[in-house]
């Protein structure tokens, strides 16, 4: 190895910490400058080589300078979070061994059979060797639990689904709330099941997936000569955080022979604070969770999880094993890339390790309870200002609200023009959405070093946009 090499390593060493260091002081997101924004899209490329310190040089001057700013502790952003110091550290550590993590007999192997079952650990989720594999993220994993729950569906009709595709069969539908995930319709898509197909049911007053209307849908479609084949279930809703009711739904899929799987992409994590904990009663009935270690547990992207109760289901829809790949020390599991796409993977587990090793169960669920206990007072503190009102209750880490105007026409104008309004003056970070057709703002809270006080500063933030677009004409 070149000392150019070591003492390079060091100065990037120094420019991370510095970094991350600064990043509490300053503007949570500014734009790019149009000038930085042309020198990074029309970069040309290089003819001759760039010494490493250089390179970091380069790293250091129009890189770290515009952040998406989720680091920060005024980021209520999205679902995304600050990089826990551990996985930032182990990142350099993977990429210096660069396995493919497709299989083999080697650490990275391994240590994800140890961490994917840390993770159905965390969240209580029954674990059998082989039933869980790291991915990109939950997109991905809903894509590898879809696929399973769809092969498990044909071969009860006594089709081949890998040999023969979808022709043949009846149309398959699914079942979800309008508050699902956008992966959920994006798998089924791709799948071949057809988005029409993708049942949207009703929820209940408090906006959980109605047992009742499903148990209704799944009748209609059943007699309508359609093959029900799949409900998915929320661990923390998009839009609210809400948490679907597991146990009626584990229920009537049992009953009816339907495949269970849950969206715990940011939510599932929630189940380690005993304050919200009875929410989550019933999440390990289901077939298969997709949760991402890369949100609330701040594992540095990408990282995600697919966990399923029975590892053949995986199997029986990803094995193939050509000759080239033939290996007999894989033991009885065989290779990663048996249960699901990819075949050669980047070394996730290692960061995932050191993300939990850092911290352990307890002070995991200690951050954990911290970011619910803050969104429980950023929920005060927004039915507090006559401005503003509260949408929806807050049930693990996301605070739906929204700035009160004349009329509802007027208010979901404002509401949208509210976040990028925010953003601009660079104190804190919010987005927006829209729940029960109606323009929103949406906070999200994973970072536990964010205060009080960086609550307040939201709630002054956003009483102060407000109150900048009022005094002009805002677009409807």
């Amino acid at each position: 190895m070149s000392d150019d090499f070591r003492k390079a390593a060091h100065q990037a060493a120094d420019l991370v910490s510095d970094y991350l260091e600064a990043v509490p002081t300053r503007p949570v997101w500014q734009p790019t400058a149009p000038a930085d924004r042309a020198a990074l899209l029309d970069r040309p490329l290089p003819e001759t080589g760039t010494p490493l310190a250089e390179l970091l040089g380069t790293v250091g001057r129009e890189i770290l300078t515009a952040p998406m700013g989720n680091g920060h502790p005024a980021f209520f952003g999205w679902v995304n979070s600050a990089p826990a110091p551990a996985g930032v550290l182990a990142t350099l550590a993977a990429a210096a061994m660069n396995p493919s993590s497709a299989g083999g007999d080697h650490a990275d192997v391994h240590l994800e059979r140890a961490v994917v079952r840390w993770i159905a650990e965390l969240v209580g989720y029954p674990h059998t060797p082989g039933g869980g594999i790291l991915t990109s993220g939950t997109s991905m994993a809903t894509v590898l639990c879809l696929t399973a729950a769809r092969g498990r569906a044909a071969a009860r009709l006594g089709h081949d689904l890998r040999a023969d595709g979808l022709a043949g069969l009846p149309p398959f539908t699914a079942y979800a709330t309008a508050e699902t995930h956008s992966c959920v319709r994006k798998a089924v898509e791709l799948l071949g099941l057809g988005s029409r197909y993708l049942r949207t049911v009703p929820t209940t007053p408090d906006g959980l997936l109605d047992p009742a209307a499903l148990a209704e849908a799944v009748r209609a479609d059943r007699a309508a000569g359609l093959h029900p084949f799949l409900v998915v279930a929320s661990a923390g809703t998009v839009g609210t955080g809400a948490v679907d009711a597991f146990d009626p739904l584990a229920d009537l899929c049992a009953a009816e022979g339907l495949w269970l799987h849950v969206d715990g992409a940011y939510g599932a994590f929630g189940v380690l604070d005993p304050a919200v904990a009875g929410q989550y009663a019933g999440m390990g009935r289901a077939d298969s969770l997709a949760l991402d270690p890369h949100k609330w547990l701040g594992v540095p992207v990408d990282c995600g999880c697919a966990l399923v109760q029975d590892p053949a289901a995986l199997r029986d829809a990803f094995s193939l094993v050509p000759s080239y790949l033939r290996d007999e020390a894989a033991g009885e599991l065989g290779w990663f890339s048996e249960y699901g796409m990819e075949q050669t993977r980047p070394f996730r587990a290692l960061k995932v390790w050191a993300t939990v090793a850092h911290r352990g169960r307890q002070g995991i669920a200690e951050d954990i309870a911290r970011c619910t206990a803050l969104a429980r007072r950023l929920g005060e503190l927004v039915e507090a200002e006559p401005a503003l009102e509260l949408l929806a209750p807050v049930r693990t880490s996301i605070v739906a609200f929204r700035a009160r105007a004349a009329d509802e026409r007027a208010a979901d104008a404002l509401n949208r023009a509210l976040p990028p309004a925010v953003q601009l003056r660079g104190n804190t970070f919010v987005t927006g959405a829209v729940f029960e057709g109606r323009e929103m703002l949406r906070a999200c809270l994973l970072n536990p070093a964010t205060t009080e006080a960086d609550l307040e500063l939201l709630v002054t933030e956003v009483l102060a946009a407000r109150a900048d677009l009022m005094e002009r004409p805002v677009e409807s």
